[in-house]
């Protein structure tokens, strides 16, 4: 009796032991996942940027008098480098809201070195035009009335 049971113990055991496995097939990562894993980023981050935007913004229609206010901005801050239809130090920006997220926009606005240092498209932009952009001083409220301008020029 002694014997069958500890038989049918080293059994259930076994059996348990092989059930517990994880199942490789279920584990696998997808190709977003393996990018950001090995740039040491998010998933989240590798789509919408690094910077202090950390969650998907929720944005409405454009608003003309912020719109005004961040072509302001743009004039004075980042004119410098960007045109809208033009490559010049840095890309064009016309439709820049329909190649990136707002959150990424945002983010590049507000994180610009750290960016370059971290993100996959910064890093590419940065080996094209061979220049960092600089962080020009503006709020992240300043960086919404600018991205209402982009989105405000859209084609």
């Amino acid at each position: 009796m002694k014997k069958l049971f500890s038989y049918l113990l080293l059994a259930g055991l076994l059996f348990l032991w092989a059930c517990s496995g994880e199942n490789k097939d279920t584990k696998t990562e997808s190709k977003q996942d393996k990018l950001a894993k090995a740039f040491g980023i998010s998933v989240f981050e590798l789509e919408n940027g690094i910077g202090p935007v950390k969650e998907k913004l929720s944005l409405g229609a454009v608003d003309a008098a912020k719109a005004a206010e961040g072509k302001k901005l743009f004039e004075a801050k980042c004119a410098q480098c960007h045109k809208l239809d033009e490559r010049y130090t840095g890309p064009a920006i016309r439709n820049v809201t329909k190649r990136r997220t707002p959150e990424y926009v945002i983010n590049m606005i507000m994180n610009p070195e750290e960016m370059v240092k971290k993100h996959p498209e910064a890093k590419k932009l940065f080996a094209l035009h061979a220049t960092q952009m600089t962080f020009q001083n503006v709020t992240q409220d300043d960086a919404f009335k600018i991205l209402d301008y982009f989105r405000s020029e859209e084609k």
